[in-house]
């Protein structure tokens, strides 16, 4: 089942993102810079944040929460980013990923576009993007809180733009 998210669903959305956060970037970005920018972007006033400004969803598996996905618009024209999407490591492969990605596409009526950024060195995540539709459109080298990275930029195209 694929739900809104719930102020009740703060401290699972926490660890969701921990426990999804160690176990992808495990070998790519040190746990200490994982755990920086956690504390920042998952903090309960920041949660609470998305819960009331963006589309942020809940995959529940038997009741369990188990992943969640977020959605922002980016500008007036309705294109959007998809800002997270993490299921836990033992429910991965089981298509709840692509569940969550449906019913956030779902709930954007409007828009042309929808971008996500990616670690280029997070196989995984590149071959479940790039077997949706979305397609690369550039990588570039950043610095991500202090680490450097490189990053992929993707883009689904939402509706076939009028001619």
């Amino acid at each position: 089942m694929i739900r809104a998210t719930t102020l009740d669903d703060i401290s699972i959305i926490q660890q969701i993102a921990k426990v999804s956060w160690n176990d992808t970037y495990k070998n790519i970005i040190p746990i200490d810079i994982q755990t920086l920018f956690l504390e920042k972007a998952y903090s309960p006033m920041m949660i609470v944040k998305r819960i009331e400004k963006t589309i942020f969803l809940v995959a529940e598996c038997e009741g369990k929460p188990i992943g969640f996905a977020n959605f922002t618009y980016v500008d007036e024209d309705g294109d959007a980013e998809l800002t997270a999407i993490y299921i836990l490591p033992e429910y991965k492969q089981t298509g709840f990923g692509k569940k969550l990605l449906l019913a956030g596409l779902n709930e954007m009526p409007s828009g042309q576009q929808l971008f996500v950024y990616v670690e280029s060195k997070n196989d995984n995540a590149r071959h479940f993007y790039e077997k949706f539709g979305f397609e690369c459109l550039e990588e570039f080298d950043e610095y991500f809180e202090g680490h450097p990275l490189t990053t992929a930029k993707y883009v689904y195209l939402l509706k076939t733009p009028a001619i």
